[in-house]
């Protein structure tokens, strides 16, 4: 049997179905791919292969000078009636992937429309996925930027009741991925994609260390895509930082098999770890505050840094089970639950029902997973070992690009950055790297060797 990790990118369109030792089977959902110089004339191609005759373009005032009104254009060219909607900025001066992008995208659409179009990066696709969704229209997404990994996926990422949240819903069926239009995006927007795939070096570390420690379903097939998608983007980098159209359709095609991955995990667990919990706390802080933040990508990069030090703590440890028994029985719910609000304020109802939901903090469990933590603790650092590059190699290049890689560095204090360390656990049910700390009793020992 041939698995995923086998298949070039062009094998996953169609449909097809891919056997796997996982115990599931995988299942591509793209029917349309184009990543090239000039993609963008493909446009007509796409809504064939999809069978679409009326397409709603979505885009905001950005997109659609990058690549919106040519989009436009050749429709009109090709005689492919439209509807179009300009998604306005709102909140923070910017375009939010929330309730009110989706409400007004939904409150415009046109329903003789039979197919979505999305024009832009990470805010407009994950708005269309959720309209694809609710309207059962297929959805093709034209690229503008290699600014994120997600316009293969199956998940978008979504401000809901001022949290920020994974919804699973529709994957695009056709991409567009221009790399002439890609290579002028904003450089920060290069940036933001280098940084949400550096990412994956702990995305794929946490989810087999979430396998040995909580039983979280694990396939090594799609680890190893993701890795390939890595290694495409990692090679590439340097001609990222030169506007190279080849060095961009090497990362845009990267991003795409990231997406992918998670689409055959059908959980987004093969690409987000701590280092997107970093990102998400900064977000939920900054929203809670009425402040801006900046690209996803670009915090996920400071995040990574971050966490990679963390590791360094890690891997000099060694668990004890009088510790963890000491921080089980000292544990005050009610003095965390007074902290959650003093933290999330508004938000804190919303994070206080994850722990309701999940029961993370329930001792009983805690110590299931200390156990397992200490007898399988060789095991968890040889992943380590295996997944995590050195922290100085990448903050060569990092800088060597230009990146920021430090929170000081993008607006956050040391203490948004403890705050963020000391949270992440609390806003979604997923076992990351300081979930392992806390049950062990080391949380705060790890915040001492990043932040001191």
């Amino acid at each position: 049997m041939r698995y995923v990790d086998e298949y070039g990118i062009g094998d996953f369109l169609g449909g097809r179905t891919f056997g796997c030792d996982c115990g599931r089977e995988h299942r591509a959902q793209l029917d349309f791919l184009s990543i090239k110089r000039g993609a963008i004339n493909d446009l007509p191609k796409a809504l064939d292969a999809l069978g679409a005759k009326k397409p709603f373009i979505v885009y905001d005032k950005n997109t659609f000078e990058a690549a919106g009104k040519q989009a436009c254009a050749l429709l009109d060219r090709a005689g492919i009636p439209c509807t179009g909607f300009l998604l306005k900025e709102h909140g923070y001066s910017k375009c939010e992937p929330d309730e009110y992008s989706v409400g007004s995208a939904a409150m415009a659409f046109d329903v003789s429309c039979d197919c979505i179009i999305g024009v832009g990066g990470g805010v407009i696709n994950d708005t269309c996925k959720e309209l694809a969704m609710v309207s059962g229209r297929p959805q093709i997404i034209i690229g503008t930027a290699p600014s994120m990994d997600g316009f293969a996926s199956n998940s978008s990422s979504m401000v809901v009741d001022n949290v920020k949240t994974t919804l699973y819903n529709a994957t695009p069926r056709g991409i567009i991925l221009d790399t002439d239009i890609m290579s002028n995006a904003p450089m920060r927007m290069l940036w933001a994609g280098f940084g949400d795939m550096i990412a994956k070096y702990i995305s794929v570390c946490e989810w087999r260390i979430s396998n040995i420690v909580t039983g979280e379903y694990y396939c090594p097939h799609v680890a190893a895509l993701m890795r390939r998608a890595l290694k495409r983007i990692m090679d590439a980098a340097d001609g990222l930082s030169q506007r190279d159209p080849d060095a961009v359709g090497a990362v845009a095609e990267g991003l795409v098999l990231s997406g992918i991955a998670m689409s055959f995990a059908k959980v987004s667990r093969p690409a987000s770890g701590l280092e997107h919990y970093f990102s998400h706390m900064w977000d939920m802080l900054c929203l809670e505050k009425g402040k801006e933040y900046d690209l996803h990508g670009i915090q996920v990069g400071v995040g990574t840094v971050l966490t990679l030090r963390l590791y360094e703590f890690i891997r000099r440890l060694t668990p004890s089970r009088e510790k963890a028994e000491k921080a089980i029985n000292g544990f005050d719910s009610a003095a965390w639950e007074k902290d959650i609000i003093r933290v999330f304020g508004k938000t804190a109802p919303e994070v206080l029902k994850i722990e309701q939901t999940a029961g993370k903090n329930d001792p009983v469990r805690r110590l299931k997973r200390v156990d397992t933590i200490i007898s399988h603790w060789n095991e968890i650092q040889s992943v380590i070992s295996q997944e995590l590059p050195p922290l100085d190699a990448l903050l060569e290049k990092m800088k060597r690009m230009g990146m920021p890689t430090a929170p000081e560095e993008i607006g956050f204090t040391r203490q948004d950055a403890l705050t963020a360390y000391m949270h992440a656990r609390d806003i979604r049910n997923k076992y990351l790297s300081v979930s392992l700390l806390w049950d062990i009793g080391e949380l705060e020992e790890g915040a001492k060797h990043i932040f001191e």
